[in-house]
């Protein structure tokens, strides 16, 4: 009989590629959704966390839980309240899971949650980063912190528990690839700031092959940072979308105060940078990239 994985945010850009390889693999796949939809391959089961309610038949029937909800980091400026949403939209979701595993049957084998590497600070310079540096204190590390200590309470159940802090995630189907490549396509495109900023990157299809690791197997315990081997500067970054999409590139560099400007607190996003080591992938597990090269992954993206 199929294994069932179980998913909150399974619409999101990560989520349907997830499911893909995961269906491609045999398995069923079901997600929390807040709203009635109907998705080709995938039972829905509804919740509502303003109620504290969640269909009792998705976690009775689960073999896995997957949690990839979040509210975009990067979908409107940082007000307080908007803020607040960010995390709530988090930490509440899993909060009330948990609350649910609680003195009850269950025959869930693993959870692996969402993480980012924001939880070493926006702006981290040149220091490189393993999964034991200590936490920023910055909003976006505020933000992972809780993101976390939220899933540990699914272990605190009794349920092997995985957190990936995940890089800056490259797929052509939306999030900040195309928002990169775009301008540049246009003749437009340039570094961001002094484009010095390290961006830790990973392909989509190294990402979700890294959920089904951690799901498969029971080595995969604790936190993992989620990014290939190669961090690239922002400036590296551009040069090799503008060789990839055969566009010049020769505007100067868009000045840190016009991002400023137009995004407010959120411009730290683009502006900042963290250098990542992969330390407890490379040294702990057998996984095998796919896409360890940034020129090969740009390639697979821009030219399927």
């Amino acid at each position: 009989m199929s294994l069932t994985v179980l998913i909150t945010g399974g619409t999101g850009i990560i989520g349907r590629r997830l499911t893909e390889l995961l269906l491609a693999k045999g398995y069923k796949v079901a997600y929390l959704s807040r709203r009635e939809v109907e998705i080709s391959d995938v039972k829905v089961y509804k919740w509502n966390l303003d109620k504290g309610w969640i269909d009792p038949k998705a976690l009775a029937e689960a073999d896995y839980l997957v949690h990839l909800a979040g509210e975009g980091i990067a979908d409107g400026r940082w007000t307080n309240h908007r803020k607040q949403t960010i995390i709530n939209s988090r930490t509440k979701t899993i909060e009330l899971i948990a609350r649910e595993l609680q003195g009850r049957p269950y025959k869930l084998k693993a959870f692996v949650s969402a993480s980012g590497i924001s939880f070493y600070g926006t702006d981290t310079g040149d220091r490189h980063l393993v999964e034991q540096t200590p936490s920023g204190s910055d909003f976006l590390a505020h933000v992972t912190r809780s993101w976390e200590n939220a899933a540990d309470l699914v272990a605190h159940v009794g349920i092997r528990t995985t957190k990936l802090r995940t890089g800056v995630v490259l797929t052509d189907k939306g999030g900040a690839l195309p928002k990169i490549a775009l301008p540049i396509q246009w003749g437009v495109g340039a570094p961001l700031g002094n484009g010095k900023q390290w961006v830790s990157w990973i392909h989509i299809d190294d990402l979700c092959n890294m959920y089904i690791e951690a799901l498969e197997n029971n080595q995969w315990r604790g936190v993992y940072n989620a990014v290939a081997p190669s961090p690239v500067t922002n400036t590296e970054l551009t040069r090799l979308i503008a060789k990839v999409i055969q566009r010049p590139l020769w505007l100067p560099n868009i000045p840190a105060f016009v991002l400023k400007a137009i995004y407010g607190e959120m411009a730290n996003v683009v502006l900042g940078g963290n250098y990542i080591i992969n330390q407890r992938i490379t040294k702990e597990t057998d996984f095998r990239y796919q896409f360890s090269d940034l020129e090969q992954a740009l390639e697979n993206l821009f030219k399927k």
